[in-house]
């Protein structure tokens, strides 16, 4: 892949690659597995292609442990027929200083490659009490605190309804009581200072973490369907006495992993119907 292609034009190219390695025309549906979500992509159906990430144009092996590194499509049988779904496991963080365009490239991947619906997940921290660590949470909106953006140019996408709230009422049909929140992308990798957890739960956030608002916003750009799903995986800084560190992160992924996946792949199937 050029460094002078266009971020369309590097997204229809891995698109490609991962289309003709499933021997099929289209996606139907996309999913970014974020921390304590990995299982799902076992539950949905049988893999007919998983390709690692540094064979596709524009992607490369996660630095962050609790991503597989790889991209894999599955075949999930609906009430329908057979479906498609593209399971992104190479998720670029936006701390791992390789640009807002690798951020995207990702849902922009999949939208080339015809998912009309993507669902982005994460393990993120809470600004309070009431969503506990294990508890997946809706995201109904987000604050981007990133000082970034996808969009390139003279861009204007309207972000109003940017999380579907048809999706979400899809995912209530499979369990009525998931909660929704608004989640608060930082530029990490640092975790949050009690401070600025603080001014995030002011500012209206539930949830706060590093990934998903960019992806959401090129998804948006795609034209693409969005459903956010948060996995609490800790108390932000200040919210407990307990210090923050990564292993807890996926030690919560772990212990809820079974239980969520479950739910994710219940979701898509109906998404899918």
């Amino acid at each position: 892949m050029s460094t002078n292609d266009s971020p369309l034009e590097s997204a229809q190219q891995a698109a490609q690659v991962l289309n003709d390695a499933a021997g099929i025309e289209s996606h139907d549906i996309a999913l970014v597995l974020g921390s304590g979500w990995g299982s799902a992509a076992q539950l949905l159906g049988d893999p007919v292609a998983s390709t690692p990430a540094d064979q596709v144009p524009g992607f490369h092996t996660s630095q962050v442990s609790g991503h597989p590194g790889t991209l894999t499509t599955i075949k999930v049988d609906t009430q329908a027929g057979h479906k498609h779904a593209l399971v992104l496991g190479a998720r670029t963080h936006f701390y791992e200083g390789k640009g807002v365009r690798a951020v995207a490239h990702g849902v922009r991947t999949a939208a080339a490659a015809g998912a009309k619906t993507i669902i982005l997940t994460n393990g993120c921290g809470s600004t309070h009490t009431d969503f506990a660590p294990g508890t997946p949470v809706l995201i109904s909106d987000h604050l981007n605190l990133t000082a970034a953006s996808p969009l390139e140019g003279a861009t204007f996408v309207d972000l109003t309804d940017l999380y579907s709230s048809r999706l979400r009422a899809v995912a209530k049909e499979i369990d009525s009581t998931l909660n929704e929140g608004v989640y608060a992308q930082f530029r990490g990798p640092h975790y949050e200072t009690p401070a600025e957890v603080r001014m995030a739960r002011t500012m209206g956030a539930d949830l706060v973490g590093m990934s998903t608002a960019l992806e959401a916003i090129a998804a948006r750009e795609a034209g693409m369907e969005i459903l956010g799903i948060s996995l609490v995986t800790n108390f932000g800084a200040g919210v407990s006495e307990q210090p923050l560190n990564h292993a807890e992160v996926l030690e919560a992924g772990q212990q809820a992993g079974p239980r969520i996946s479950q739910l994710l792949a219940d979701i898509v199937r109906r998404i899918l119907k």
